[in-house]
């Protein structure tokens, strides 16, 4: 086996002077997945929820996810009607910013739910100039898998796609080798987020990846238990006697959500590693391993991640982001011992927070 040649399907960085979005996502971004911003009267707060789009892109975020688990899938519901306002505030805020920096910005749209439904908000999606869907699954619980990829090529009419494996405690299902392996197969499929929350079944994403014989999928952690290990390591597979080797070169995270610039930091970190091919340094592991420490009290993992959206609120409330902890669920908020946790990280690993990033320039993402 050590005599076969390595085919490596990471793609590296572009020679042209502007890269085009899809080239920047192969490469590699930080896409924060949107927190909701509301006031007390649980309504959308535009001028935080703006404001927390510009701390996103000032702090070099690549792109923005957006009517995801981190933002709430309770904004579809009809009394609640945030589904198409969210995308039009960050579309226009996002375009407003493109005009004025120059740069680009990777926009996804969550969508889910039964067919139908999710065609419809696709179409609306495209409709305001989305890159792609991420599409959840987790509705469609008693599908086969021919029926599945039924519904995501449905989808994939309309829109670009990125496969979306959830971990089955946010409300995610089971996904199984086959149905990787077919997805792969629809040419509109850009990306791939693997959530799972679990080495086997991250493994089985990107064995299929690597059958497909394609070299134009960008694969993003959402693993946000395991983000610098997934970003460092080379995953290798003997596929019909040749060698193929992939690597994990973005992520988009509701971790990301907070500490963004820091997370910008070490996404450029991990990628100068990995294409200068020099040895992981233990302080990078070290990190890595207080970055899941952080994540378990942010996300609540003690108490099956109940707290997560309440947990990334919490920092965000902290830094003067968000004005409240609220959530468009009135009885939901952080689990018992949350808040200590959470402040247990803050000031034990002061180094993972981007505070005084926040700080200088909050007032100015307030106008």
């Amino acid at each position: 086996m050590n005599n076969l040649a390595v085919e490596r399907c990471e793609v590296s960085e572009t020679t042209a002077t502007s890269p085009s979005k899809h080239d920047s996502l192969l490469r590699g971004l930080v896409i924060p997945a949107c927190p909701l911003a509301l006031t007390a009267e649980r309504q959308l707060n535009e001028q935080r929820q703006r404001a927390l789009i510009r701390y996103y892109a000032e702090a070099g975020a690549g792109g923005l996810a957006i009517c995801v688990h981190t933002t709430q899938f309770e904004v579809r519901d009809p009394a609640i009607g945030l589904y198409q306002p969210l995308l039009e505030v960050v579309a226009d805020e996002l375009n407003q910013l493109e005009a004025t920096s120059g740069r680009s910005f990777y926009r996804v749209a969550g969508v889910c739910g039964l067919t139908s439904q999710a065609l419809a908000e696709a179409q609306s999606a495209a409709d305001l100039g989305y890159d792609a869907a991420l599409l959840n699954l987790g509705g469609l619980k008693g599908q086969s898998v021919e029926e599945l990829l039924n519904h995501c090529r449905t989808i994939a009419s309309t829109i670009p796609i990125f496969g979306f494996y959830l971990q089955e405690a946010c409300g995610g299902r089971p996904l199984p080798f086959e149905f990787w392996k077919g997805l792969c197969e629809l040419p509109e499929l850009v990306g791939i987020k693997i959530a799972c929350f679990n080495r086997y079944q991250t493994l089985d994403v990107l064995r299929a990846v690597a059958a497909s014989g394609r070299d134009d999928i960008a694969l993003y952690t959402g693993n946000d238990d395991n983000i610098v290990a997934d970003l460092l390591t080379p995953y290798r597979f003997e596929i019909d006697g040749r060698l193929v080797e992939l690597q994990i070169t973005g992520g988009l995270l509701g971790q990301w959500a907070v500490w963004t610039r820091r997370a910008v930091e070490l996404l450029n970190r991990c990628r100068v590693i990995r294409e200068s091919g020099m040895p992981i340094p233990r302080d990078l592991l070290r990190l890595g391993a207080e970055l899941t420490d952080a994540n378990q009290a942010i996300f609540d993992a003690t108490h099956g991640f109940q707290g997560c959206v309440p947990g990334i609120h919490y920092v965000l409330v902290r830094q003067g982001l968000l004005e409240g902890n609220w959530l468009l669920d009135p009885d939901a908020g952080l689990s018992p011992g949350q808040a200590g946790e959470i402040e247990r990280i803050c000031h034990g690993y002061a180094h993972l927070s981007d505070d005084n990033f926040v700080r200088g320039r909050l007032d100015d993402w307030l106008v």
